[in-house]
């Protein structure tokens, strides 16, 4: 395991740790299981080595399935959520210099690059992330996309970044990524939404893509680190 850091954080903690009920974490964390089972494994090689920037909870790395596991973020207690078998780091997504170049398969980010100070800093960010990662590596991006969310966006005192699909396709596009996938509305906007709500509502919101199109607000991006950089 690898030293814990402390460094700025990029979101309020006193904010944050407020949002959700120990009941709504549970429900949160049985989300997650659906998720990374009936979606995101698909991106997720099990032979991988894989980073949750800025991992909260712990929901997605607890649940996807890889080789090596590996968490970061400012909130020890959150890391507390992390299973055994994930490398738990207390350090900030803004300083990833503890990480040598090519290390990581896949690099995955949720609901994080909203919370940076700037698009000089979310640059900062996507640039260590292309250097940990391998020639072949991907970062996959969960975020809430302004285009969809533009009133409930600034409810978090918290944001300030404004981001879409596709403001964040050009930055990961400037930043050495090529574009795989883009999904402008995936998920609905948090977990305190009507949907989903449970495993099950989440597995059937999965297979049916044209609910994403009526009440998704989260977009969902998937890029490999550019060869001609």
């Amino acid at each position: 395991m690898l030293g814990a850091l402390k460094s700025w954080s990029c979101y309020d903690l006193s904010l944050y740790t407020t949002r959700f009920s120990k009941d709504e974490l549970a429900k949160k964390q049985r989300v997650w299981e659906a998720l990374c089972k009936h979606y995101f494994q698909k991106f997720v090689s099990r032979g991988a080595r894989v980073l949750d920037l800025a991992s909260g909870y712990c929901e997605f790395i607890n649940n996807i399935e890889c080789a090596e596991k590996y968490a970061i973020d400012t909130d020890s207690e959150s890391l507390k959520w992390a299973e055994n078998g994930v490398n738990a780091i207390q350090q900030s997504c803004t300083s990833l210099l503890n990480f040598p170049d090519s290390f990581f398969d896949l690099i995955f980010a949720s609901n994080i690059f909203e919370h940076l100070r700037s698009k000089d800093e979310l640059e900062t960010v996507l640039r260590h992330v292309r250097r940990i990662l391998k020639p072949s590596g991907h970062i996959l991006v969960l975020g809430p996309n302004v285009k969809y969310a533009y009133k409930e966006y600034w409810d978090f005192f918290d944001h300030h970044i404004p981001l879409s699909d596709r403001s964040l396709c050009e930055a990961l596009v400037k930043n050495g990524f090529e574009i795989i996938k883009s999904i402008p509305r995936f998920l609905p906007y948090t977990t305190k939404s009507h949907l989903p709500k449970s495993k099950i509502l989440t597995e059937l919101y999965l297979m049916l893509p044209i609910l994403w199109k009526m009440v998704g607000q989260q977009m969902l991006v998937y890029a490999i680190v550019r060869k001609n950089r």
